[in-house]
């Protein structure tokens, strides 16, 4: 294959697909989904995702302020930990902590928005590059392993799934990570997750935990809508 052959192919699959016909692979895509988020083996590996998300937030709105991004961890027990350096406390801190959580929503239901639209290749290839410059700053062979995992499951997705295929997991993608992220803070609320975030902008602020919380919360169900309103019609 030549490089004017492999860069035609490329740019073919960056153009839109045509939503797939007939209303079944909605609803199939978001019991898909669901089923990732509430059976426990599934959750236990596919929680990963949101867990790079979620550090990957931290990090993307830390640089948009003008902090630097050194690198993220991916633990074992699939929590993780990002580090941005710049000034101890002001805003550009605060808003960089708080953007972990809401983070995996925000992309569920752009991605939700993507799927319905027909222009899920185009989102795998933007995740698959965003996956790949990650790489340089995962600092465990642990979290190498994650990421290379995801970047390698969306690569092929991209190149070699039908574009009904790419339809569907793609909204279950955007499902799973909405649903997911309305898990992990529903952890942070009984006190058995990552109660980090809430308690370092606590620190960081006047205001307590539960109301950092509580502004996750607002952010999700924002989230939720969004996809909500979208998803309505197909319903």
């Amino acid at each position: 294959m030549d490089l004017r052959t492999l860069g035609h192919q490329i740019v073919e699959r960056l153009l839109p697909d045509a939503v797939p016909a007939g209303a079944w692979w909605v609803p199939a895509a978001l019991l898909l989904a669901l089923a990732v988020v509430v059976l426990p083996p599934a959750w236990r590996l596919a929680r990963l995702a949101v867990t790079i998300v979620h550090e990957l937030g931290h990090a993307i709105v830390g640089i948009l302020l003008g902090r630097r991004f050194t690198g993220f961890v991916v633990s074992a027990n699939m929590s993780g930990h990002a580090v941005t350096v710049g000034p101890r406390r002001g805003f550009g801190r605060v808003a960089s902590t708080w953007a972990g959580y809401p983070a995996p929503a925000l992309v569920g239901a752009v991605l939700v928005q993507i799927a319905l639209h027909g222009w899920a290749p185009a989102a795998l290839f933007a995740a698959l590059v965003v996956l790949v410059l990650s790489l340089v700053f995962t600092r465990s062979l642990h979290t190498l392993g994650a990421v290379l995992g995801t970047a390698a499951g969306a690569g092929a997705l991209w190149w070699w799934g039908s574009p009904v295929l790419t339809a569907v997991l793609t909204l279950a993608g955007g499902g799973f990570l909405l649903l997911g992220a309305w898990r992990h803070l529903g952890a942070v609320i009984r006190g058995g997750g990552r109660a980090d975030d809430p308690a370092q902008l606590a620190a960081l602020s006047p205001l307590p935990g539960w109301v950092w919380t509580l502004s996750f919360a607002v952010a999700l169900a924002a989230c939720t809508w969004w996809a909500g309103s979208a998803l309505a019609p197909h319903a």
